[in-house]
């Protein structure tokens, strides 16, 4: 049994116009499904990946309109890093983000910013023989692209203490004294340790939870594995489009194993995903009551829209920035 490496990332955003703006306008990423957090449906999940939807390219934003910005600490993930191709992509990267507005810091092979909200991100180039999972925009070519997630970081105050949960329980590899590998057979992903004792705060532009991909198959196998080395784990929970065990590792990371499968194209055609607010079937019945109460976004994709023209407007301020 191997995890074919992040299936997800989760954050929380506190202006989901605003997120639309910067992960679809400026970053490129495909609003692939718009639907609600199916324990708290009076707020926003929106998801981000790859034009299919893919694990492994997978951001996902829980919205709290108006949550004040968190920071992250021991027992969080503080950065999210994405592969690209080449040292072209960093330079289109860097000029791209500037003229959004976006500090950038640049390193040998990598690009460093945070969104708006100051969850922070990194681009490295990476050669590996794992598919490019990229998404379709007007503004950026497909070779210099965002090809979908290389690791996480995650603050920590001991990283020995989760080093036989991660290697014996879950398979991991480790690369370094404070990194690990976990790759299936068909993709890979980083977890990398920095340390510090400081003490986070959950809110606007911080992690919730890191996501690995299970197939179907393995499934419940991969939460007794969990148990079996230590793990407080949920039962199985069926999120229509995936299914999901949750628990927290050594460290106070969140964790989930999510299925590769049934997918986004479960409820709506590939063309269409993240057009329309698509609820599971147990929460239809109450749509009449849900959808008022969400946030009106734009359509990134939809003829005529400053997202899908410009990603940024003209004032190169992104909404809630004026």
């Amino acid at each position: 049994m191997r995890l074919e490496g992040i299936h997800h990332i989760t954050a929380i955003t506190g202006d989901a116009p605003q997120n639309v703006s910067f992960y679809a306008g400026v970053l490129g990423l495909r609003l692939v499904k718009k639907t609600v957090n199916q324990d708290d449906p009076t707020v926003y999940h929106l998801f981000y990946a790859d034009e299919q939807g893919s694990p492994g390219a997978d951001l996902t934003f829980f919205e709290y309109p108006g949550a004040i910005r968190g920071r992250a600490g021991a027992g969080m993930v503080h950065r999210v890093v994405w592969r690209i191709a080449s040292e072209a992509a960093i330079e289109f990267w860097a000029r791209r983000l500037t003229d959004a507005g976006v500090s950038t810091e640049r390193g040998e092979g990598t690009l460093r910013f945070s969104d708006p909200e100051g969850l922070d991100h990194e681009l490295v180039v990476v050669e590996t023989s794992d598919e490019p999972l990229i998404a379709e925009h007007p503004e950026i070519p497909a070779e210099l692209a965002l090809q979908g997630f290389e690791a996480v970081r995650a603050y920590t105050a001991d990283p020995e203490a989760s080093r036989t949960f991660l290697e014996e329980g879950l398979g991991f590899a480790p690369d370094e004294a404070t990194e690990f590998e976990v790759r299936g057979e068909h993709r890979g992903g980083r977890y990398v340790y920095d340390v510090t004792d400081e003490t986070g705060r959950q809110g606007a532009g911080t992690v919730h939870h890191v996501a690995w991909a299970s197939s179907p198959e393995e499934h419940e196998a991969w939460r007794e594995r969990a148990l079996g080395a230590g793990a407080h784990a949920t039962p199985v929970i069926d999120r229509f489009y995936f299914r999901s065990v949750y628990f927290r590792e050594p460290s106070g990371v969140l964790f989930e194993i999510a299925t590769i499968g049934p997918g986004f194209t479960s409820d709506e055609p590939l063309e269409e995903l993240g057009t329309h607010l698509s609820l599971p079937p147990f929460l239809e019945p109450r749509r009449a009551e849900i959808e008022p109460r969400l946030t009106p976004l734009p359509d990134p994709r939809a003829a005529g829209s400053q997202v899908l023209r410009a990603g940024i407007p003209e004032n190169g301020l992104l909404e809630g920035e004026a």
